[in-house]
Formats: structure tokens, C-alpha cells, sequence
């Protein structure tokens, strides 16, 4: 992690584009700073597979309290129960 940290770094500071981009605003009289912020996660990949394969365990519930009910209807969408499917009630 801190390899890539650095390496995105060196890249950034290395650009001859960036370097003068900077010196043209400093050149204007201000002074310039620069963040940065990146994301980086990292998964552990199953030996035999190189992608992971998400599970689906059955159909999702669909809650719909009457609050939600309303609105959807305001926006002309139905939402009809389907069997199984019950619409719960706001606290």
C-alpha cells in the first residue's frame, strides 16, 4: 500500500504537464497547493477463481410503508403486493 502511495506520488511530482501548470499559477503570485485523495481497497482472491462471485440467497423483501406507497403514486408508479410480499406500516 505504501509502494502505490509512493508511486502515484512520484508520478504526480515527475509530470513536466503539472510542473508547469504550477509555475504558470505561482508565476500569477499565488500560491498553490495540491490534495489528493484516493481510494485504494484490496480483496484477498480465492485460490481458484481470480473473481469473486457474489451469493444471492433468495428474493429480496420489498417494504413499502404507506408514506412510500403515496409518493410512488404521485409519481404515477404503481407497486403492486406480489404474493409473499407484505407492505408494513410507518412507526
Amino acid at each position: 500500500m505504501k509502494q502505490l502511495g509512493e508511486a502515484i506520488n512520484d508520478s504526480i511530482s515527475d509530470s513536466e504537464h503539472i510542473a508547469d501548470v504550477i509555475s504558470r499559477i505561482r508565476s500569477e503570485g499565488y500560491d498553490i497547493f495540491v490534495v489528493l485523495e484516493a481510494t485504494v481497497g484490496f480483496n484477498k482472491r480465492e485460490a481458484d477463481s481470480s473473481f469473486a462471485q457474489p451469493t444471492r440467497i433468495g428474493e429480496p423483501e420489498l417494504h413499502i410503508s404507506p408514506q412510500d406507497a403515496n409518493f410512488l403514486k404521485s409519481l404515477r408508479i404503481s407497486v403492486e403486493s406480489k404474493p409473499g410480499r407484505k407492505n408494513e406500516k410507518a412507526a
